[in-house]
């Protein structure tokens, strides 16, 4: 097994271009991993990385030999798998990731009543809000909002979810309430937006008498931390657009206040992204079944959001 082992932690160290990341990933030390990796390469007799004091880039020889390691990998994967189902004990690592919201308010909490179920199985979660790739960083699944750019991917999408665009009461007294989405463009109002490179919605989609009509809206914050714009948000800084299962113990609280509702947001699609593979490893069909379960049964119902109208400070 030991062979076998520098090899899965050469393909960890490949794909997230990282030795301690890549040692954090197999729960082993960053020293584990160096030796591992240099027992590779005294195996091979050829260098895998050039090392830096800051970089870690694969060489040709590393480049050729990824090719080769990742399909023994998958096919020890996919024997294991096909023991699993038989005996039907999964076991193993799933590298899950999804954004913070989805991640923080439905998808983590559900991680240990699966481990619960299977104990045999590690989950791997990781909460970004910035793009990710999935077959780069060696993800089995990904949650996600909107619609994916990889048509290699394959999706299952879980439902769609609406959104809400609101403000708190102190920036409604303030600046009032928009009464069209034109007014959204003008200077009086501040939009607070979620950027990060390659962020594919840079407009609000919105749904008026005339159809879909896209707003192309500015503010003086934006941040890639979709926690950061609801606090900013919740402190009277702007209005923001959010998932309403992400908000919805603010909106029923008052402290943020739906605008604009005669022209509200598309809703935004929840779905689950995966490689395809030939034969799908058991325990990721058995992790996102049950995860859209779970996460359907947390969902707020449409419009729990709503609530009496609010008396706002003169």
């Amino acid at each position: 097994m030991a062979y076998l082992d520098n090899i899965r932690t050469f393909v960890r160290v490949y794909e997230l271009s990282n030795m301690s990341a890549a040692a954090r990933d197999l729960r082993i030390s960053a020293a584990v991993a160096s030796t591992r990796i240099s027992q590779l390469e005294e195996h091979l007799n050829v260098r895998l990385f050039q090392r830096t004091t800051r970089l870690l880039n694969p060489t040709e020889q590393g480049n050729l030999f990824y090719q080769g390691a990742s399909k023994i990998l998958e096919s020890v994967d996919e024997a294991e798998a096909v023991v699993n189902n038989v005996t039907q004990t999964p076991r193993g690592s799933l590298y899950v990731a999804a954004p913070l919201g989805l991640g923080q308010r439905l998808v983590a909490p559900a991680v240990p009543k699966f481990h619960a179920a299977y104990p045999l199985i590690n989950i791997r979660l990781r909460l970004s809000d910035r793009k990710l790739d999935l077959a780069a960083e060696g993800l089995d699944a990904a949650f996600f909002l909107g619609v994916p750019e990889d048509s290699n991917l394959r999706i299952r999408k879980i439902t769609d979810c609406p959104r809400v665009l609101c403000a708190s009461p102190e920036y409604i007294a303030q600046h009032g309430k928009p009464q069209s989405s034109d007014d959204l463009k003008t200077e009086k109002h501040n939009c607070l937006n979620l950027r990060y490179p390659g962020a594919p919605e840079f407009q609000w989609p919105l749904q008026t008498e005339d159809g879909l009509k896209r707003v192309t809206v500015t503010g003086p914050f934006e941040t890639d931390h979709g926690d950061v714009l609801t606090s900013w948000a919740l402190d009277g800084h702007g209005i923001v657009l959010k998932p309403e299962f992400e908000i919805i113990e603010h909106l029923q609280s008052g402290t943020l206040i739906p605008v604009l509702e005669k022209e509200p947001p598309v809703p935004i699609q929840m779905a689950c992204l995966y490689v395809h593979r030939r034969h799908q490893d058991p325990k990721a069909r058995l992790f996102i079944d049950f995860m859209i379960e779970q996460i359907m049964m947390s969902m707020p119902k449409r419009g729990t959001g709503a609530r009496p109208a609010v008396q706002l400070p003169r």
